[in-house]
């Protein structure tokens, strides 16, 4: 493609040098660069793009995008200067990669917790349906059966439109991606066409990026207000800034909830950790998943398939096959009569509403024990309210090790104590070693007791001074269960 016809859909400042040429790859990192690329220099949170300019020249760069030319030109290279790279990357990845969103349905997941499992669970209703789906997701992008592993939810623009470029050559119908509050605060999903956003909720979480709730917020709904008319916007009506989300949106608003009159209405009939009897718009339905915020997801992903204009009958019978995610609320049985459940809860109101399910199931007849820690190098000002949350609604408590990253196990475990009283404290006990402490809540359990291993899900690492060394919460169970 040739460069100008891929500057075409953006506002420039100055061309300086050919811009008839032929264009091979797109790139903002300049170690990815090869001959006949773009280098868009952007200022990161950590680096400034404009530095490697002569680097990405070096290795092949044909054009250069930024908002700041160089002190020296190549004659070879053409420049592009414009008011904002951050801004137009998207742009220009999408008409690279042949305006993807155009030819499938992209639908966005946006809230604190539930993304990945309605994200997920859609993935894989649509597969059921028989159309070939894309996933992006925070464990795993999927272009239909194929994995490509992942490291942020929301990947950059690049990477994003050259993944839905190849969902789309491969022929698939739909797709389905979590999009985070940083993937809007730093523009990765400009460019991008979306049939349909879904809020789930919104709580604490991110504000060592944000700072603030409020601009937390702001991230969120910026994400409806660039919703297009075509497009619908789903809204949990049980979260209280589920109206705010959609106050400004050009598309059409449709709601969810499980306590008041809503589009898609959902009732909790029957709870066990087998599963739930849930009404949904009058009619019944038996459901794989425990806990009235996997209702709530169901819920969610129930209304987003009838918007997309499948027929609520074959939606609701799709539902009743579906299994949860991996790491998502995960239940396994000890042969000594008591249950795990591992669980990605890694926010206080995450935390809170995996304990209410847990309690909501046991109705009184067993007792919980929770294994939590906080994340290293991230808001520490979650740590002593996941502690508070964890003790509130448990009989034992064992204060653990989670990913501390830099920083140094203990400095998080004696943050998450600091927010416990004397009182708190008599039910709490800490153990760094995280597989220690899952054995010795094991050892305490006794029949009917539930254990819940919080924060990791899914994830089969410990990150420990910047090296990912192999843990997986459900292995460690399974060899304590073998044992046993």
């Amino acid at each position: 493609m040739k460069l100008e016809e891929i500057i075409k859909g953006i506002t420039v400042n100055e061309i300086i040098g050919n811009i008839t040429q032929e264009i091979s790859g797109i790139n903002m990192d300049s170690r990815l660069i090869e001959s006949g690329h773009i280098f868009i220099a952007v200022k990161g949170t950590q680096a400034d793009g404009h530095a490697y300019i002569p680097k990405a020249i070096e290795k092949g760069a044909c054009a250069v995008v930024c908002e700041k030319l160089p002190e020296t030109l190549d004659e070879n290279v053409a420049y592009i200067k414009v008011n904002d790279t951050e801004d137009i990357v998207g742009k220009l990845a999408t008409t690279f990669y042949g305006d993807p969103t155009s030819k499938l349905e992209l639908v966005g997941v946006t809230g604190t917790n539930g993304k990945t499992t309605i994200a997920t669970l859609l993935y894989n209703m649509f597969r059921k349906f028989g159309y070939k789906t894309g996933l992006i997701s925070t464990v795993c992008n999927y272009i239909d059966e194929e994995a490509i592993p992942t490291d942020h939810t929301t990947p950059d623009p690049i990477t994003l439109n050259k993944l839905l470029g190849r969902m789309a050559d491969e022929g698939c119908k739909y797709a389905f991606m979590e999009v985070s509050s940083h993937s809007v605060a730093q523009k990765r999903i400009g460019g991008l066409k979306f049939a349909g956003g879904i809020f789930t909720n919104l709580t604490r979480d991110h504000l060592d990026y944000h700072k603030t709730v409020e601009n937390y917020l702001k991230a969120k709904k910026a994400f409806f207000d660039g919703l297009p008319k075509s497009a619908f916007a789903l809204t949990n009506l049980d979260d209280k800034n589920g109206r705010i989300m959609t106050q400004n949106t050009k598309a059409r608003v449709c709601t969810y909830s499980l306590r008041s009159l809503s589009d898609f209405k959902g009732k909790v009939l029957e709870d066990g950790f087998e599963g739930m009897l849930l009404d949904i718009n009058n009619v019944e339905v038996n459901v794989q998943f425990i806990g009235r915020f996997n209702a709530s997801n169901l819920l969610a992903v129930y209304g987003t398939a009838c918007l997309l204009g499948k027929k609520p009958e074959d939606v609701l019978l799709a539902l009743s096959t579906l299994r949860p995610v991996a790491g998502r609320f995960d239940s396994l049985r000890s042969p000594k009569g008591y249950t795990a459940i591992v669980d990605y809860a890694h926010t206080p109101d995450a935390l809170e509403n995996v304990l209410n399910a847990i309690h909501e199931v046991l109705n009184g007849k067993g007792n919980v024990i929770t294994v939590v820690g906080a994340g290293g190098n991230r808001d520490k000002g979650k740590r002593p309210l996941m502690a508070q949350e964890a003790v509130k609604q448990s009989d034992k408590v064992i204060i653990t090790s989670d990913n501390p990253r830099f920083e140094e196990p203990q400095d998080i475990i004696n943050d998450m104590l600091a927010g416990l009283t004397k009182e708190d404290m008599r039910k709490v006990i800490s153990i760094a070693d995280r597989k220690e402490a899952i054995r010795t809540a094991c050892m305490l359990a006794q029949t009917k007791n539930v254990i819940l291993v919080a924060g990791k899900g899914h994830e089969n690492y410990q990150e420990i001074k910047g090296v990912k060394h192999h843990f997986d919460d459900k292995e460690v169970l399974r060899d304590i269960f073998a044992n046993e």
